[in-house]
Protein backbone atom coordinates (compact mmCIF):
# COMPACT_ATOMS: atom_id res chain seq x y z
CA UNK A 1 0.00 0.00 0.00
CA UNK A 2 2.94 2.32 0.52
CA UNK A 3 3.67 2.02 -3.24
CA UNK A 4 0.01 2.75 -4.07
CA UNK A 5 0.06 5.82 -1.85
CA UNK A 6 3.14 7.16 -3.64
CA UNK A 7 1.47 6.77 -7.06
CA UNK A 8 -1.94 8.23 -6.38
CA UNK A 9 -1.10 11.02 -3.92
CA UNK A 10 -3.60 11.92 -1.22
CA UNK A 11 -5.32 9.19 0.76
CA UNK A 12 -8.31 9.37 2.97
CA UNK A 13 -8.60 6.82 5.76
CA UNK A 14 -12.20 5.91 6.28
CA UNK A 15 -13.40 3.26 8.64
CA UNK A 16 -16.71 1.93 7.51
CA UNK A 17 -18.53 -1.28 7.62
CA UNK A 18 -18.22 -3.45 4.54
CA UNK A 19 -21.65 -2.61 3.01
CA UNK A 20 -21.10 1.16 3.19
CA UNK A 21 -17.59 0.89 1.74
CA UNK A 22 -18.76 -1.17 -1.22
CA UNK A 23 -21.63 1.24 -2.00
CA UNK A 24 -19.38 4.31 -2.01
CA UNK A 25 -16.87 2.53 -4.21
CA UNK A 26 -19.53 1.74 -6.80
CA UNK A 27 -20.78 5.35 -6.89
CA UNK A 28 -17.38 6.84 -7.29
CA UNK A 29 -16.14 4.53 -10.02
CA UNK A 30 -19.36 5.13 -11.99
CA UNK A 31 -18.24 8.77 -12.22
CA UNK A 32 -15.21 7.83 -14.29
CA UNK A 33 -16.99 7.26 -17.66
CA UNK A 34 -18.84 10.56 -17.24
CA UNK A 35 -15.61 12.45 -16.57
CA UNK A 36 -13.94 10.81 -19.56
CA UNK A 37 -16.92 11.58 -21.84
CA UNK A 38 -16.99 15.23 -20.79
CA UNK A 39 -13.27 15.62 -21.39
CA UNK A 40 -13.57 13.95 -24.82
CA UNK A 41 -16.51 16.17 -25.85
CA UNK A 42 -14.66 19.35 -24.88
CA UNK A 43 -11.68 18.35 -26.99
CA UNK A 44 -13.84 17.46 -30.00
CA UNK A 45 -15.66 20.79 -29.95
CA UNK A 46 -12.42 22.75 -29.77
CA UNK A 47 -10.79 20.92 -32.69
CA UNK A 48 -11.55 23.06 -35.74
CA UNK A 49 -9.05 21.92 -38.32
CA UNK A 50 -7.68 18.59 -39.49
CA UNK A 51 -4.33 19.24 -37.78
CA UNK A 52 -6.01 20.27 -34.55
CA UNK A 53 -8.30 17.22 -34.65
CA UNK A 54 -5.29 14.91 -34.95
CA UNK A 55 -3.56 16.63 -32.02
CA UNK A 56 -6.79 16.53 -29.99
CA UNK A 57 -7.34 12.83 -30.65
CA UNK A 58 -3.76 12.04 -29.65
CA UNK A 59 -4.21 14.05 -26.46
CA UNK A 60 -7.55 12.36 -25.76
CA UNK A 61 -6.04 8.91 -26.28
CA UNK A 62 -3.17 9.61 -23.91
CA UNK A 63 -5.53 11.02 -21.32
CA UNK A 64 -7.83 8.01 -21.49
CA UNK A 65 -4.85 5.64 -21.17
CA UNK A 66 -3.77 7.49 -18.05
CA UNK A 67 -7.27 7.42 -16.55
CA UNK A 68 -7.58 3.70 -17.32
CA UNK A 69 -4.28 3.08 -15.56
CA UNK A 70 -5.54 5.01 -12.57
CA UNK A 71 -8.83 3.11 -12.66
CA UNK A 72 -6.96 -0.20 -12.73
CA UNK A 73 -4.95 0.83 -9.66
CA UNK A 74 -8.12 1.90 -7.93
CA UNK A 75 -9.80 -1.44 -8.67
CA UNK A 76 -6.77 -3.33 -7.33
CA UNK A 77 -6.80 -1.25 -4.14
CA UNK A 78 -10.54 -1.74 -3.73
CA UNK A 79 -10.18 -5.50 -4.13
CA UNK A 80 -7.52 -5.52 -1.45
CA UNK A 81 -9.71 -3.38 0.80
CA UNK A 82 -12.68 -5.64 0.20
CA UNK A 83 -10.69 -8.62 1.31
CA UNK A 84 -9.61 -6.77 4.46
CA UNK A 85 -13.20 -5.76 5.21
CA UNK A 86 -14.43 -9.32 4.75
CA UNK A 87 -11.75 -10.37 7.19
CA UNK A 88 -13.01 -7.77 9.67
CA UNK A 89 -9.96 -5.54 9.37
CA UNK A 90 -9.97 -1.74 8.81
CA UNK A 91 -9.04 -0.69 5.30
CA UNK A 92 -8.09 2.26 3.16
CA UNK A 93 -10.56 3.51 0.51
CA UNK A 94 -9.11 5.61 -2.27
CA UNK A 95 -11.51 8.25 -3.58
CA UNK A 96 -11.89 8.03 -7.37
CA UNK A 97 -12.41 11.78 -7.66
CA UNK A 98 -9.17 12.42 -5.82
CA UNK A 99 -7.30 10.10 -8.16
CA UNK A 100 -8.44 12.10 -11.19
CA UNK A 101 -7.75 15.42 -9.49
CA UNK A 102 -4.28 14.52 -8.26
CA UNK A 103 -3.08 12.81 -11.43
CA UNK A 104 -3.89 15.32 -14.14
CA UNK A 105 -2.91 14.50 -17.76
CA UNK A 106 0.02 16.38 -19.24
CA UNK A 107 -0.72 19.73 -20.86
CA UNK A 108 -1.56 19.40 -24.55
CA UNK A 109 1.16 20.20 -27.05
CA UNK A 110 0.83 23.68 -28.46
CA UNK A 111 -1.09 23.80 -31.73
CA UNK A 112 0.99 24.95 -34.70
CA UNK A 113 0.46 28.56 -35.63
CA UNK A 114 -1.02 29.49 -39.05
CA UNK A 115 2.48 30.35 -40.30
CA UNK A 116 3.84 26.89 -39.54
CA UNK A 117 0.88 24.54 -39.80
CA UNK A 118 1.30 21.72 -42.32
CA UNK A 119 -0.60 21.73 -45.63
CA UNK A 120 -4.23 20.70 -45.71
CA UNK A 121 -5.68 17.75 -47.54
CA UNK A 122 -5.09 17.66 -51.30
CA UNK A 123 -7.97 18.61 -53.60
CA UNK A 124 -8.25 18.13 -57.36
CA UNK A 125 -11.03 18.82 -59.86
CA UNK A 126 -11.41 18.58 -63.63
CA UNK A 127 -13.39 21.25 -65.45
CA UNK A 128 -13.96 22.71 -68.90
CA UNK A 129 -16.36 22.53 -71.81
CA UNK A 130 -16.83 21.03 -75.24
CA UNK A 131 -17.75 23.72 -77.78
CA UNK A 132 -18.61 23.26 -81.43
CA UNK A 133 -18.93 26.29 -83.73
CA UNK A 134 -20.78 26.23 -87.06
CA UNK A 135 -19.34 29.21 -88.98
CA UNK A 136 -20.23 30.97 -92.21
CA UNK A 137 -17.71 33.59 -93.35
CA UNK A 138 -19.15 35.94 -95.97
CA UNK A 139 -15.64 36.82 -97.17
CA UNK A 140 -12.32 35.09 -96.46
CA UNK A 141 -9.43 35.31 -94.02
CA UNK A 142 -6.02 33.63 -93.90
CA UNK A 143 -6.76 29.86 -94.02
CA UNK A 144 -4.87 29.05 -90.79
CA UNK A 145 -7.21 31.44 -88.95
CA UNK A 146 -10.59 30.50 -90.46
CA UNK A 147 -11.89 29.27 -87.09
CA UNK A 148 -11.90 32.79 -85.65
CA UNK A 149 -11.96 36.43 -86.79
CA UNK A 150 -8.80 38.48 -86.27
CA UNK A 151 -8.43 41.88 -87.89
CA UNK A 152 -4.83 41.11 -88.83
CA UNK A 153 -5.89 38.10 -90.93
CA UNK A 154 -8.33 40.07 -93.11
CA UNK A 155 -7.10 40.69 -96.65
CA UNK A 156 -6.85 44.23 -98.01
CA UNK A 157 -6.67 42.85 -101.55
CA UNK A 158 -9.79 41.35 -103.09
CA UNK A 159 -9.53 37.62 -103.79
CA UNK A 160 -6.23 37.14 -101.95
CA UNK A 161 -7.61 34.02 -100.23
CA UNK A 162 -9.95 32.83 -102.96
CA UNK A 163 -13.59 33.51 -103.72
CA UNK A 164 -15.81 35.02 -101.02
CA UNK A 165 -17.77 32.68 -98.80
CA UNK A 166 -16.63 29.86 -96.54
CA UNK A 167 -18.58 27.37 -94.41
CA UNK A 168 -16.87 25.32 -91.70
CA UNK A 169 -17.20 23.63 -88.33
CA UNK A 170 -14.70 23.98 -85.51
CA UNK A 171 -14.13 22.42 -82.07
CA UNK A 172 -10.93 24.36 -81.38
CA UNK A 173 -12.53 26.57 -78.69
CA UNK A 174 -13.10 23.52 -76.46
CA UNK A 175 -11.26 23.65 -73.14
CA UNK A 176 -10.15 21.34 -70.33
CA UNK A 177 -8.47 22.14 -67.04
CA UNK A 178 -7.25 20.59 -63.79
CA UNK A 179 -7.05 22.60 -60.59
CA UNK A 180 -6.73 22.02 -56.88
CA UNK A 181 -4.45 22.58 -53.95
CA UNK A 182 -3.64 21.83 -50.33
CA UNK A 183 -5.97 24.06 -48.34
CA UNK A 184 -6.12 27.76 -49.18
CA UNK A 185 -2.39 28.50 -49.12
CA UNK A 186 -1.24 26.10 -51.88
CA UNK A 187 -2.97 25.98 -55.28
CA UNK A 188 -2.24 24.74 -58.77
CA UNK A 189 -3.89 24.96 -62.19
CA UNK A 190 -3.36 23.44 -65.64
CA UNK A 191 -5.53 24.44 -68.61
CA UNK A 192 -5.56 23.66 -72.33
CA UNK A 193 -7.70 24.43 -75.37
CA UNK A 194 -7.47 22.99 -78.91
CA UNK A 195 -6.36 26.13 -80.76
CA UNK A 196 -2.91 25.41 -82.16
CA UNK A 197 -0.54 28.40 -82.38
CA UNK A 198 3.06 28.98 -83.39
CA UNK A 199 4.47 25.97 -85.25
CA UNK A 200 1.02 24.29 -84.86
CA UNK A 201 -0.87 27.26 -86.27
CA UNK A 202 -4.08 26.18 -87.94
CA UNK A 203 -4.14 22.74 -86.29
CA UNK A 204 -6.59 21.25 -83.80
CA UNK A 205 -4.18 20.23 -81.03
CA UNK A 206 -3.75 20.71 -77.31
CA UNK A 207 -2.57 24.24 -76.63
CA UNK A 208 -1.41 25.21 -73.13
CA UNK A 209 -3.24 28.21 -71.69
CA UNK A 210 -2.33 28.11 -68.00
CA UNK A 211 0.24 26.33 -65.85
CA UNK A 212 0.11 28.17 -62.54
CA UNK A 213 1.02 27.42 -58.93
CA UNK A 214 0.76 29.59 -55.82
CA UNK A 215 1.99 29.50 -52.25
CA UNK A 216 0.10 32.04 -50.15
CA UNK A 217 0.52 35.38 -51.99
CA UNK A 218 3.32 34.23 -54.33
CA UNK A 219 2.74 32.58 -57.70
CA UNK A 220 4.82 31.36 -60.64
CA UNK A 221 4.01 29.86 -64.02
CA UNK A 222 1.97 30.85 -67.04
CA UNK A 223 -1.27 32.77 -66.59
CA UNK A 224 -2.89 36.07 -67.60
CA UNK A 225 -0.31 38.85 -67.46
CA UNK A 226 -0.30 41.18 -64.48
CA UNK A 227 -0.82 43.94 -67.09
CA UNK A 228 -4.14 42.34 -68.09
CA UNK A 229 -7.59 42.46 -66.50
CA UNK A 230 -9.18 39.04 -67.17
CA UNK A 231 -12.57 40.14 -65.81
CA UNK A 232 -12.99 42.75 -68.55
CA UNK A 233 -13.07 40.05 -71.27
CA UNK A 234 -16.67 40.02 -72.59
CA UNK A 235 -18.95 36.99 -72.85
CA UNK A 236 -18.46 36.05 -76.51
CA UNK A 237 -18.56 32.87 -78.59
CA UNK A 238 -15.73 33.68 -81.01
CA UNK A 239 -12.36 32.40 -79.81
CA UNK A 240 -10.07 35.39 -80.35
CA UNK A 241 -12.18 38.23 -78.97
CA UNK A 242 -11.72 42.04 -79.02
CA UNK A 243 -8.72 43.24 -81.01
CA UNK A 244 -7.82 46.19 -78.74
CA UNK A 245 -7.89 44.26 -75.46
CA UNK A 246 -4.81 43.50 -73.39
CA UNK A 247 -5.16 39.72 -73.51
CA UNK A 248 -1.85 37.97 -73.01
CA UNK A 249 -1.02 34.86 -71.00
CA UNK A 250 2.63 35.04 -70.06
CA UNK A 251 5.16 33.12 -67.99
CA UNK A 252 5.89 35.11 -64.85
CA UNK A 253 6.51 35.37 -61.13
CA UNK A 254 4.01 37.47 -59.17
CA UNK A 255 3.46 38.66 -55.61
CA UNK A 256 0.06 39.94 -54.55
CA UNK A 257 -0.59 42.12 -51.51
CA UNK A 258 -4.20 41.95 -50.24
CA UNK A 259 -5.55 45.35 -49.17
CA UNK A 260 -8.86 44.39 -47.62
CA UNK A 261 -11.25 43.97 -50.55
CA UNK A 262 -8.65 45.46 -52.90
CA UNK A 263 -5.23 44.23 -54.01
CA UNK A 264 -1.84 45.31 -55.29
CA UNK A 265 0.53 43.05 -57.22
CA UNK A 266 3.95 43.19 -58.83
CA UNK A 267 5.42 40.82 -61.41
CA UNK A 268 8.43 40.03 -63.53
CA UNK A 269 7.43 38.44 -66.83
CA UNK A 270 8.95 36.62 -69.77
CA UNK A 271 10.22 39.19 -72.31
CA UNK A 272 9.78 39.04 -76.07
CA UNK A 273 10.31 41.74 -78.68
CA UNK A 274 7.50 41.47 -81.25
CA UNK A 275 8.67 42.42 -84.75
CA UNK A 276 5.57 41.38 -86.72
CA UNK A 277 1.85 40.87 -86.08
CA UNK A 278 2.26 37.31 -87.37
CA UNK A 279 -0.64 37.40 -89.79
CA UNK A 280 0.33 33.98 -91.13
CA UNK A 281 0.25 34.77 -94.84
CA UNK A 282 2.20 32.51 -97.18
CA UNK A 283 2.14 31.33 -100.78
CA UNK A 284 0.92 27.88 -99.67
CA UNK A 285 -1.95 29.37 -97.67
CA UNK A 286 -3.13 31.81 -100.32
CA UNK A 287 -4.61 29.04 -102.46
CA UNK A 288 -4.79 31.02 -105.70
CA UNK A 289 -2.84 30.57 -108.98
CA UNK A 290 -1.38 34.09 -108.99
CA UNK A 291 -1.16 35.34 -105.40
CA UNK A 292 -0.85 39.06 -104.84
CA UNK A 293 2.41 40.62 -103.59
CA UNK A 294 0.68 41.16 -100.25
CA UNK A 295 0.00 37.45 -99.98
CA UNK A 296 3.68 36.66 -100.60
CA UNK A 297 4.82 38.94 -97.78
CA UNK A 298 5.17 37.08 -94.52
CA UNK A 299 7.60 39.48 -92.86
CA UNK A 300 7.61 43.04 -91.63
CA UNK A 301 10.56 45.22 -92.48
CA UNK A 302 11.54 45.08 -88.82
CA UNK A 303 11.70 41.30 -89.02
CA UNK A 304 13.96 41.59 -92.08
CA UNK A 305 16.41 43.85 -90.20
CA UNK A 306 16.34 42.62 -86.59
CA UNK A 307 16.04 39.55 -84.39
CA UNK A 308 14.79 39.72 -80.77
CA UNK A 309 17.42 39.82 -78.02
CA UNK A 310 15.99 39.84 -74.51
CA UNK A 311 18.11 39.76 -71.35
CA UNK A 312 15.87 41.61 -68.87
CA UNK A 313 12.36 40.51 -67.83
CA UNK A 314 9.35 42.78 -68.21
CA UNK A 315 8.19 44.46 -65.00
CA UNK A 316 4.51 44.95 -64.20
CA UNK A 317 2.50 46.52 -61.38
CA UNK A 318 -1.25 46.44 -60.83
CA UNK A 319 -3.79 47.94 -58.42
CA UNK A 320 -7.40 46.77 -58.28
CA UNK A 321 -10.24 48.34 -56.33
CA UNK A 322 -13.44 46.38 -55.75
CA UNK A 323 -16.80 47.65 -54.58
CA UNK A 324 -20.54 47.42 -55.01
CA UNK A 325 -20.13 49.41 -58.24
CA UNK A 326 -17.99 46.62 -59.75
CA UNK A 327 -14.24 47.10 -59.95
CA UNK A 328 -11.58 49.46 -61.30
CA UNK A 329 -8.03 48.50 -62.23
CA UNK A 330 -4.91 50.33 -63.34
CA UNK A 331 -1.73 48.53 -64.41
CA UNK A 332 1.69 49.64 -65.58
CA UNK A 333 4.37 47.90 -67.64
CA UNK A 334 8.07 48.64 -68.20
CA UNK A 335 10.17 46.75 -70.77
CA UNK A 336 13.63 46.57 -72.27
CA UNK A 337 13.06 45.84 -75.97
CA UNK A 338 16.31 44.22 -76.98
CA UNK A 339 17.22 43.47 -80.59
CA UNK A 340 20.17 42.33 -82.67
CA UNK A 341 20.88 43.50 -86.21
CA UNK A 342 21.08 40.76 -88.79
CA UNK A 343 23.60 42.70 -90.86
CA UNK A 344 26.40 42.99 -88.28
CA UNK A 345 25.12 41.22 -85.11
CA UNK A 346 25.27 44.50 -83.19
CA UNK A 347 22.87 44.79 -80.27
CA UNK A 348 20.64 47.57 -79.05
CA UNK A 349 17.43 48.20 -77.18
CA UNK A 350 14.50 50.55 -76.84
CA UNK A 351 12.48 51.24 -73.70
CA UNK A 352 8.87 50.14 -73.74
CA UNK A 353 6.18 51.29 -71.34
CA UNK A 354 2.41 51.18 -71.03
CA UNK A 355 -0.56 52.08 -68.83
CA UNK A 356 -3.72 50.00 -68.91
CA UNK A 357 -6.94 51.18 -67.25
CA UNK A 358 -10.03 48.99 -67.10
CA UNK A 359 -13.33 48.72 -65.27
CA UNK A 360 -16.40 46.56 -64.92
CA UNK A 361 -19.32 48.78 -63.95
CA UNK A 362 -22.56 47.26 -62.67
CA UNK A 363 -25.59 49.01 -64.17
CA UNK A 364 -29.14 47.58 -63.87
CA UNK A 365 -29.97 44.17 -62.50
CA UNK A 366 -27.20 41.80 -63.59
CA UNK A 367 -26.12 44.04 -66.50
CA UNK A 368 -22.61 45.46 -66.68
CA UNK A 369 -20.36 47.61 -68.83
CA UNK A 370 -16.81 46.40 -69.53
CA UNK A 371 -14.35 49.03 -70.73
CA UNK A 372 -10.61 49.24 -71.22
CA UNK A 373 -8.23 51.93 -72.49
CA UNK A 374 -4.53 51.21 -72.96
CA UNK A 375 -1.69 53.34 -74.31
CA UNK A 376 2.06 52.89 -74.48
CA UNK A 377 5.14 52.39 -76.61
CA UNK A 378 6.51 48.96 -77.43
CA UNK A 379 3.66 47.02 -75.79
CA UNK A 380 2.34 45.31 -78.92
CA UNK A 381 3.26 41.86 -77.61
CA UNK A 382 0.56 42.25 -74.93
CA UNK A 383 -2.28 43.46 -77.17
CA UNK A 384 -4.78 40.84 -78.31
CA UNK A 385 -4.30 41.45 -82.03
CA UNK A 386 -2.18 43.66 -84.26
CA UNK A 387 0.65 44.88 -82.09
CA UNK A 388 4.38 45.12 -82.78
CA UNK A 389 7.01 46.41 -80.36
CA UNK A 390 9.73 47.97 -82.53
CA UNK A 391 9.95 49.03 -86.16
CA UNK A 392 12.63 50.76 -88.28
CA UNK A 393 12.48 54.42 -89.16
CA UNK A 394 13.50 55.72 -92.62
CA UNK A 395 17.20 55.31 -91.80
CA UNK A 396 16.76 51.75 -90.52
CA UNK A 397 17.18 52.61 -86.84
CA UNK A 398 14.86 50.84 -84.41
CA UNK A 399 12.17 52.70 -82.50
CA UNK A 400 9.45 51.65 -80.09
CA UNK A 401 6.03 51.76 -81.78
CA UNK A 402 3.31 53.79 -79.99
CA UNK A 403 0.03 51.90 -79.63
CA UNK A 404 -3.47 52.66 -78.39
CA UNK A 405 -6.17 50.09 -77.65
CA UNK A 406 -9.82 50.62 -76.80
CA UNK A 407 -12.53 48.12 -75.90
CA UNK A 408 -16.15 48.72 -74.78
CA UNK A 409 -18.77 45.96 -74.33
CA UNK A 410 -22.16 45.85 -72.68
CA UNK A 411 -23.63 42.64 -71.27
CA UNK A 412 -27.41 42.57 -70.88
CA UNK A 413 -29.26 39.76 -69.12
CA UNK A 414 -32.81 39.40 -70.35
CA UNK A 415 -33.45 36.88 -67.56
CA UNK A 416 -31.60 34.01 -65.93
CA UNK A 417 -31.59 31.99 -69.18
CA UNK A 418 -30.99 34.62 -71.89
CA UNK A 419 -28.29 37.25 -72.38
CA UNK A 420 -26.78 39.50 -75.07
CA UNK A 421 -23.29 41.00 -75.43
CA UNK A 422 -22.74 43.99 -77.72
CA UNK A 423 -19.50 45.88 -78.24
CA UNK A 424 -16.62 47.23 -80.30
CA UNK A 425 -12.83 47.26 -80.02
CA UNK A 426 -9.92 48.90 -81.86
CA UNK A 427 -6.12 48.72 -82.06
CA UNK A 428 -4.25 51.68 -83.58
CA UNK A 429 -0.49 51.80 -84.22
CA UNK A 430 1.47 55.00 -84.79
CA UNK A 431 3.56 53.41 -87.51
CA UNK A 432 7.07 54.47 -88.50
CA UNK A 433 8.34 55.75 -91.83
CA UNK A 434 10.51 52.67 -92.33
CA UNK A 435 7.65 50.16 -92.40
CA UNK A 436 6.29 48.56 -95.57
CA UNK A 437 2.95 49.68 -97.00
CA UNK A 438 1.45 46.20 -96.55
CA UNK A 439 2.08 46.10 -92.79
CA UNK A 440 -0.76 46.38 -90.29
CA UNK A 441 -1.72 49.81 -88.93
CA UNK A 442 -5.25 49.68 -87.51
CA UNK A 443 -7.84 46.99 -86.75
CA UNK A 444 -11.44 47.01 -85.58
CA UNK A 445 -13.82 44.30 -84.38
CA UNK A 446 -17.53 44.49 -83.42
CA UNK A 447 -19.78 41.71 -82.11
CA UNK A 448 -23.33 41.09 -81.02
CA UNK A 449 -24.75 37.80 -79.80
CA UNK A 450 -27.72 36.07 -78.25
CA UNK A 451 -26.93 33.40 -75.66
CA UNK A 452 -29.38 30.89 -74.20
CA UNK A 453 -28.94 28.49 -71.28
CA UNK A 454 -31.84 26.02 -71.71
CA UNK A 455 -30.66 23.90 -68.77
CA UNK A 456 -27.71 23.96 -66.43
CA UNK A 457 -24.34 23.27 -68.11
CA UNK A 458 -25.66 23.83 -71.67
CA UNK A 459 -25.19 26.98 -73.78
CA UNK A 460 -26.72 27.61 -77.20
CA UNK A 461 -25.84 30.84 -78.95
CA UNK A 462 -25.47 32.76 -82.17
CA UNK A 463 -23.09 35.64 -82.86
CA UNK A 464 -22.52 38.15 -85.64
CA UNK A 465 -19.05 39.65 -86.14
CA UNK A 466 -17.60 42.42 -88.27
CA UNK A 467 -13.93 43.24 -88.68
CA UNK A 468 -11.77 45.69 -90.60
CA UNK A 469 -8.05 45.99 -91.27
CA UNK A 470 -6.11 49.03 -92.49
CA UNK A 471 -2.53 48.81 -93.76
CA UNK A 472 0.28 51.34 -93.42
CA UNK A 473 -0.18 52.25 -97.09
CA UNK A 474 -3.90 53.06 -96.55
CA UNK A 475 -5.49 49.97 -98.09
CA UNK A 476 -8.42 48.56 -96.14
CA UNK A 477 -10.30 45.29 -96.07
CA UNK A 478 -13.30 44.04 -94.11
CA UNK A 479 -15.01 40.78 -93.27
CA UNK A 480 -18.17 39.67 -91.52
CA UNK A 481 -19.37 36.28 -90.37
CA UNK A 482 -22.02 34.54 -88.33
CA UNK A 483 -21.59 31.53 -86.08
CA UNK A 484 -23.81 29.21 -84.09
CA UNK A 485 -22.39 27.39 -81.07
CA UNK A 486 -23.23 24.57 -78.70
CA UNK A 487 -21.25 24.43 -75.47
CA UNK A 488 -21.58 21.81 -72.72
CA UNK A 489 -19.75 22.54 -69.47
CA UNK A 490 -18.40 19.96 -67.04
CA UNK A 491 -16.93 20.15 -63.54
CA UNK A 492 -16.24 17.10 -61.40
CA UNK A 493 -15.90 18.99 -58.15
CA UNK A 494 -13.26 17.76 -55.73
CA UNK A 495 -12.40 14.20 -56.78
CA UNK A 496 -10.70 13.50 -53.45
CA UNK A 497 -13.51 14.75 -51.24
Amino acid sequence: MAQTEGLVGTFRIIKRDSDEGREMARRRIYCLPVAILLASSALAVDAATETERIAALEQQLNQQKLVMQQQQRLLESMATELQRLKAGKPGVLIQATEVIATQQPPAPASVATPDTKPPGKMSVSIYGYVQTDAIYDFKRVAPDWEDTLRATTISTTSGAYGQDGKSLFSVRSSLIGIQGGYGEDITYKFEWDLFGLGSQQGETVLHLRNAWATYKNFGMGEIASNFMDPDVVPDLLDYWGPTGLIAYRNQQARYTVPLGDNEFSISIEDPNTALTVGEGRSVQNCGVPNPSPQCLSVESRGEQLFTPYNDVPDFGVRYRQNGSFGHFQVAGLARKLGYQRKSDDSKGYEVGWGVNTSAVINTWGSDNLKVQLVYGEGIGDYINDGGIDIAPDASGSAQAVPLAGLSAYYEHYWNTRWSTTLGWSMTDLDTSSGQMDTEFKRGQIAQINLLHYPVDHVLLGTEFLWGEREDVGGNTGSDYRVLFSLRVNFDTGDLLR
